[in-house]
């Protein structure tokens, strides 16, 4: 993947308030394969913004380098989702329990 990293020329760099990129995602296919990046990136250091748990998917949250919002998410199982009594989505803003997404590595630990 490629992004545009340069500037408009003699345009100011885009200011936090303005118009563009609010953050990047990136879906991972496993609950497991989120655990991994989760813990390459805690034994490397790198601080995180986030870890929530939306009832749909569980994402953690980091800025790059250059303080662009990096989201790093798995989807639930479909008939996991939450609903409301009416079947419509019910998502919500939950803490992630960090210590619970790494036992998913138990086995190759």
């Amino acid at each position: 993947m490629g992004l545009n990293t340069w500037h408009s020329k003699d345009a100011p760099p885009a200011t936090k308030e303005g118009v563009g990129l609010y953050h990047t995602a990136i879906l991972y296919t496993t609950r497991k394969d989120l655990a991994v990046i989760y813990k390459r990136l805690k034994d490397a250091h790198y601080h995180f913004t986030g870890a929530s748990d939306h009832g749909v998917s569980e994402a953690l949250y980091l800025n790059d380098p250059d303080g662009n919002g990096v989201e790093l998410y798995w989807d639930k199982p479909k008939e996991q989702w939450p609903k409301k009594p009416d079947g419509s989505l019910d998502m919500y803003t939950k803490p992630l329990d960090l210590k619970n997404l790494l036992g998913e590595l138990d086995d190759r630990l």
